[in-house]
């Protein structure tokens, strides 16, 4: 028998973290070119950590935007 945590059995599960991760990336690059440093600085934190805390990346994302928004 195969072990329950192979690749097949975990799916997309790493990719969707790989493509999450390069998501928040973007993000941090375009904060960067948009003359937004503590932003930049912020969200690529939040991409160091995604890898041991999944969606870190997307709230940090979701976050600024909200506050953006509200301000």
């Amino acid at each position: 028998m195969s072990a329950p945590h192979t690749a097949a059995a975990r799916g997309l599960g790493g990719s969707a973290r790989n493509l999450s991760t390069l998501a928040t990336l973007v993000d941090a690059a375009i904060a960067f070119a948009r003359g937004r440093p503590k932003s930049g600085a912020l969200l690529l934190g939040a991409a160091a950590l995604s890898s041991r805390v999944p969606g870190l990346g997307t709230l940090v994302s979701i976050a600024l935007r909200v506050f953006r928004r509200l301000r």
